[in-house]
């Protein structure tokens, strides 16, 4: 296999050491996570590579799974599986997972496939399990930081339905899936890294 031409993405180098920081904090009892969106793979190689006790399951879209098998080969894991198809308006893999990780995607799904993706989660987190988001918030309809506003409009002149989400639609949307707040860090480069914990039942039942 050739790993030479392998995806990379400098933002996940940046950004990997801060994330890691809060997993550790966070992930220290789970035995299982889900990936959503690994995008290159490279978090998936070096999350699965410092928490040698989780079993790491990377997902994206088929079109990004043979990136993901490059970087999963090469680093050649014992705790990173095969990645799995994933769209999160379609089949879902099986659970439980004991934590759901997801980076920089919300601002990239429209938002019906932001709402699908918190009524999955009672259906694949186990009790207790943690949702852990990474990516740019705004709050109270505010920007952080003129980049942020920046970086707003060029993912909605690609796409209209992309954009930066509101850190309180996000967080109505996690309580309706059962969960609570643990924990909202603030990261470099105006992003946040948002944890939180199923502890309820869910008040809806998902589709």
């Amino acid at each position: 296999m050739n790993f030479i031409d392998k995806p990379y993405s400098p933002a996940c180098d940046r950004n990997k050491a801060p994330i890691l920081a809060v997993l550790e904090t966070h992930l220290r009892d789970a035995r299982r996570v889900l990936e959503v969106g690994s995008g290159t793979g490279q978090h998936a190689v070096h999350f699965a590579s410092a928490l040698p006790h989780l079993t790491w399951q990377c997902s994206d879209r088929p079109d990004y799974l043979p990136g993901i098998r490059q970087w999963l080969a090469e680093a050649a894991l014992p705790n990173t599986p095969a990645p799995l198809p994933l769209d999160v308006s379609g089949p879902w893999p099986e659970g439980p997972f004991d934590a759901l990780f997801t980076a920089n995607t919300l601002h990239i799904m429209g938002w019906p496939q932001v709402e699908q993706l918190f009524a999955r989660l009672p259906h694949v987190l186990a009790p207790a399990g943690r949702l852990v988001v990474y990516g740019p918030f705004n709050y109270s309809g505010c920007f952080t930081s003129a980049s942020n506003a920046e970086f707003d409009t060029a993912l909605r002149s690609e796409d209209p339905a992309r954009g930066i989400r509101d850190f309180e639609a996000v967080a109505a949307l996690a309580s309706q899936a059962g969960l609570q707040l643990l924990e909202d860090r603030s990261l470099p480069a105006n992003n946040r890294c948002i944890v939180w914990c199923q502890k309820t039942q869910p008040s809806f039942n998902s589709p």
